[in-house]
């Protein structure tokens, strides 16, 4: 697990950003209108809950397949950040398998989760995952 500071949390993104699978996945539509609708402390508390439920256990329920991958803006983020199963978790961010998340892991994924939200609906500060680099464009 790394540092969540906003940049080294950009620096994940943009890696994990240039992977065919994760670079496919924006908020479009509903999805995007709910993020914009609900704001940053919603869409916080959603992921919070989320993960609690779907990724923290030990052996979630389901894994590799428990997270869907529309209906709900933290649902395409954890796809779009690796985080939508503990097998994802473990290759893209080195957190284990196999035990519960501690709590740290925990607000370090809903980082990672609300930091890609952030940058989709363009509230990054410099500019950063706009563009050729970041893989994304306006028109997307």
């Amino acid at each position: 697990m790394s540092d969540a500071t906003p940049d080294a949390l950009d620096q994940r993104l943009d890696v994990i950003a240039r992977h065919p699978f994760r670079a496919k996945f924006h908020l479009r539509g509903r999805e995007r209108a709910t993020a914009e609708l609900g704001g940053p402390s919603t869409m916080r508390w959603h992921a919070y809950d989320l993960i609690a439920k779907r990724l923290a256990p030990a052996e979630p329920y389901k894994d590799g397949k428990q997270t869907p991958y529309r209906g709900h803006p933290v649902f395409v983020a954890q796809h779009a950040t690796a985080t939508c199963c503990r097998t994802c978790l473990q290759r893209w961010h080195g957190i284990p398998k196999g035990r519960e998340l501690s709590r740290a892991e925990r607000a370090y994924v809903v980082n990672v989760i609300c930091r890609w939200i952030e940058r989709e609906l363009g509230g990054s500060s410099g500019g950063a995952g706009r563009g050729p680099a970041g893989g994304r464009r306006e028109s997307d």
